[in-house]
């Protein structure tokens, strides 16, 4: 995994994860800012905004997984590079899980240090504007905390869903688009309402990606690792 990690500069998606925290915080403060000055409060707690921002990272780092998917294992098979790695005394499934595994870790801990930052950014900003005026405390910051770990567990096995659609054809765009698309359903909200908030969506939207995974790994010494 360290390999995997080194081969493909998982610094720069580290960078790309912080660009992508501040372009988050900017808009989360400008919606915020300019709807509270017309008079609409999106935003009524500090629940709510820390909700919205989980939502959004959530759905940013999905799609961003599918983009390192598709670098580190899409790509590789379509180019058909895949198979220097296999000439090294390493198995097979070995090589594919470390990939698998540099996948899901970064998702996990880049939701997770995203909210901190995004979270504590907002913080800060709030702290000026007041756009939400009821104090924040201890309680909201550790329930919402505690909801982001387990989201941020199920989003790093629900990205793993896109590595069927893009198996298939070893195709990048539907990797990705699969993603989105994904993205899109576990994020939908009508009227404080999501389809995320019902534990057994995630919950099984996580067994699926945790078992695309595992029949790419079980059947990786075939011509086709998607059956």
């Amino acid at each position: 995994m360290k390999l995997e990690m080194q081969k493909f500069e998982i610094t720069k998606y580290v960078k790309g994860a912080l660009i992508a925290n501040i372009v988050i915080l900017f808009l989360i403060c400008l919606i915020a800012y300019v709807e509270t000055n017309q008079g609409i409060q999106v935003m009524t707690s500090h629940y709510m905004a820390m909700e919205i921002i989980e939502t959004i990272i959530r759905v940013t780092f999905i799609i961003f997984a599918a983009v390192l998917l598709s670098q580190i294992v899409i790509s590789e098979y379509k180019n058909k590079t895949i198979n220097v790695l296999f000439m090294y005394p390493i198995k097979r499934r070995t090589i594919l899980i470390a990939k698998l595994l540099v996948t899901v870790l970064f998702t996990f801990f880049a939701i997770i240090f995203s909210f901190i930052i995004v979270g504590s950014g907002f913080y800060l900003f709030n702290s000026f504007t007041n756009v939400i005026p009821e104090p924040l405390s201890a309680t909201i910051i550790i329930n919402s905390f505690g909801k982001v770990v387990f989201n941020a567990l199920a989003a790093s096995l629900i990205s793993l869903i896109p590595l069927y659609f893009g198996l298939k054809k070893y195709s990048v765009p539907a990797t990705i688009v699969s993603a989105f698309f994904v993205s899109l359903i576990i994020s939908q909200n009508i009227n404080g309402f999501s389809l995320y908030s019902i534990i057994i969506i995630p919950i099984t939207l996580s067994l699926i990606g945790l078992a695309t995974a595992i029949i790419a790994i079980k059947n990786i010494d075939n011509g086709d690792i998607i059956t």
